[in-house]
């Protein structure tokens, strides 16, 4: 609602795309890349950051060297003076930053009762508590100038009852969709869009940040496609742009929630193999 009372109207975007400014964090490869990529594309000046900085840096030639603008910076999200540097180097090189994608996730795949509570930990300070961070440092800039996008990249495995082989991965991105499902709430009178980015099989290098812990069973997951990195750049650069929460990138997952949603119990039966 406004301030007097009345609803706001709604809006196509909340950030011009072709005049903003973006800082990526995972933004060396796989999806990050590909999002920093399409944006640039759209006019868009682009920080991208990465553990691996030598990753970002490949990113940000590659858009310089298509006439576009960038700048690379490492940026671990499990340290928040990292992040703080990642807001300051886009405030020193393009004046502002009007979007932040928060796409940086790890996994620990095994039998639930094999990965170790180490992991654990590991798992829940870079998936989740890195998005925590990225919030507190950049929610008060852009809540200060009323208007920007966030994306946080969750996973179907944060929407759907699958992942029981990479729980503490599984377990981050249903707090990542809830999270974002909120901040959309709480944020959007303050002229800043959300949107939450939940991929499914999407051909990226993210295997190597797995840690392998006994010899899991295949998870009785759905059947999907598996899409091109590049394909999901446009899908969350169309989304800043029409300013959509949702992201899939596949509508086979709708048909899935929908199933789930009428028949919760029956799903988990149908999906565990459990006779009802």
């Amino acid at each position: 609602m406004s301030c007097d009372g009345g609803y706001l109207a709604p809006v196509t975007s909340f950030v011009d795309i072709g005049a903003s400014v973006a800082v990526i964090t995972g933004g060396g490869s796989g999806i990050g890349r590909a999002a920093a990529m399409s944006l640039a594309r759209r006019g868009c000046r682009v920080v991208a950051s990465d553990v691996d900085v030598a990753r970002a840096r490949s990113v940000a030639a590659e858009i310089s060297d298509a006439a576009g603008a960038a700048e690379a910076i490492l940026c671990d999200v499990t340290r928040s003076e990292n992040l703080a540097a990642l807001r300051d180097r886009a405030l020193d090189a393009f004046g502002q930053v009007d979007v932040v994608m928060n796409n940086v996730g790890v996994l620990a795949v095994g039998p639930v009762e094999a990965i170790p509570i180490e992991a654990w930990h590991r798992i829940i300070d870079v998936n989740l508590l890195g998005v925590v961070r990225s919030n507190l440092v950049f929610l008060p800039l852009l809540m200060a100038q009323q208007r920007g996008h966030i994306v946080n990249t969750a996973s179907t495995a944060g929407l759907l009852p699958y992942g029981f082989d990479r729980l503490p991965y599984t377990t981050t991105k249903h707090a990542i969709v809830g999270m974002s499902e909120s901040l959309a709430l709480y944020l959007r009178p303050h002229g800043i869009g959300v949107s939450c980015l939940c991929p499914a099989g999407v051909a990226t290098n993210i295997v190597e940040q797995i840690s392998y812990f006994g010899e899991a069973a295949a998870p009785r997951a759905p059947s999907l496609p598996v899409v091109d990195a590049a394909d999901v750049g446009e899908l969350v650069a169309d989304a800043i742009i029409n300013d959509r929460f949702l992201v899939l990138t596949t509508p086979e997952v709708q048909d899935e929630l929908r199933e789930r949603a009428r028949d919760p119990d029956g799903y988990i039966a149908r999906r565990s193999g459990s006779v009802r």
